[in-house]
C-alpha cells in the first residue's frame, strides 16, 4: 500500500462556478462483506439539482468534535443498519458542487460488514433521499455508476466514486489474507 495518503481532485464541469462558499467534511466507505458483496444506498431525489436516481457510498456530514473513525461507523449504522470493521483508508477526494457552492472533502474508508441491523435514517434521508440498500457485485456496481451519467449530478458522482471503487478492489486483493 501506499506510504502517502492517496488524494483525487476533481473540478465540476457540469455545472457554471460562481462562487464556492463553504466546505464540507464528509465521510463514506467502500461497504463490503464475506462473499465479496458490495453494500451502497440507491439515492431517490428531486432538489436544486434535479430528479434523478442514483447510486452513492454510504456516508455523509462529520459531527463537531467526532473523529472520522467513529464517524463512518455512526453513518453507515444509520444508513445501511450495519456495523463494520473499518480495514483501512482508501483516501481523500476533494470535489466540488457548484450548484450549491460547496467544496466537499470526502474521507474514504474500506469497510468489512460485521453485522446487520436497523437503519436509524434522518427525515431528509427518508421523505427527500428515499434511501435504500443496494447489495451489488463490484462489476454490478461499475455499471450503476455509469448509468448515472445521464444526469449531471450522476457524472459529478461517478467521476469521484468509480475511481474510488477501483482503488478499493485493488487493496481488497492486498488484503484478501486478512479479510
Amino acid at each position: 500500500m501506499d506510504k502517502e495518503e492517496w488524494l483525487l481532485n476533481l473540478k465540476d464541469n457540469e455545472y457554471p462556478l460562481t462562487t464556492i462558499d463553504h466546505d464540507r467534511i464528509i465521510v463514506r466507505a467502500i461497504v463490503v462483506d464475506d462473499d465479496s458483496n458490495f453494500y451502497f444506498v440507491r439515492v431517490n431525489r428531486n432538489d436544486d439539482f434535479g430528479k434523478s436516481i442514483l447510486i452513492e457510498t454510504a456516508g455523509g456530514g462529520v459531527e463537531p468534535g467526532e473523529d472520522l473513525s467513529s464517524a463512518i461507523k455512526r453513518e453507515l449504522k444509520e444508513e445501511l443498519g450495519v456495523t463494520v470493521k473499518v480495514l483501512c483508508k482508501i483516501g481523500v477526494v476533494s470535489d466540488y458542487y457548484n450548484l450549491i457552492r460547496r467544496h466537499n472533502i470526502n474521507h474514504y474508508f474500506l469497510c468489512k460488514v460485521v453485522s446487520f441491523g436497523d437503519k436509524s435514517l434522518t427525515k431528509a434521508e427518508m421523505d427527500d433521499f428515499h434511501l435504500s440498500t443496494l447489495k451489488l457485485t463490484y462489476n454490478d456496481a461499475l455499471e450503476e455508476y455509469e448509468e448515472c451519467r445521464r444526469s449531471s449530478l450522476g457524472t459529478l458522482i461517478a467521476n469521484r466514486e468509480i475511481p474510488v471503487l477501483k482503488r478499493a478492489s485493488k487493496l481488497i486483493q492486498e488484503l484478501n489474507p486478512i479479510l
